[in-house]
């Protein structure tokens, strides 16, 4: 059944707590729903990536590391390891090896997937913001490796945003302030 109709009172229960019923506007439904949306839109941007390989395992495997921060908040005995973030920052490394240096901001675009890989690097940091409040608000414990995980995220789409272009041979435009 795709329904069950107990949150229909605008409550919800957390797996692995204690049970108790918590509103749906409260901290941890608001994060759990930003990183649901953030793999949502992940999914159509893989989608859109077609022929470019390497952007679609490296989103694939943002989208299998967001159901591990999905769980870990609603009370699962699942969590990062230090080497989840070496990884990241060794995609976004080998990347930077790749393109031009950045020289200044860029205006999101060139490209219709460096477009969305930019949408999806914004939705990437309310997420994070949505977490780290959770985290403040002492509701449940954020690791140090989800939120560090959590931050080279949007340095991992950015890069990936930039790369989109480059293999396209899109120059980035800069803004003229």
């Amino acid at each position: 059944m795709l329904y069950t109709g107990k949150g229909d009172s605008g409550t919800t229960k957390l797996f692995g707590c204690d049970q108790q019923k918590i509103s749906k506007s409260s901290e941890i439904p608001e994060a759990l729903g930003a990183l649901d949306e953030l793999n949502a839109f992940l999914g159509y941007v893989k989608v859109r990536a077609a022929g470019e390989s390497r952007i679609k395992e490296a989103l694939h495997n943002v989208q299998e590391k967001l159901f591990v921060i999905q769980a870990e908040m609603a009370g699962a005995d699942k969590h990062f390891a230090a080497s989840d973030i070496e990884a990241v920052e060794k995609i976004v490394n080998e990347i930077e090896k790749e393109i031009p240096p950045i020289t200044s901001f860029s205006i999101s675009g060139g490209t219709e997937l460096s477009a969305l890989l930019d949408v999806a690097r914004t939705l990437a940091r309310r997420a994070e913001r949505r977490v780290i409040a959770v985290g403040e608000t002492n509701l449940c414990i954020i690791p140090d490796t989800t939120r560090s995980y959590l931050n080279r995220l949007s340095s991992l789409l950015f890069a990936l945003a930039r790369l989109a272009n480059y293999l396209a041979g899109v120059a980035e435009e800069n803004p003229k302030y």
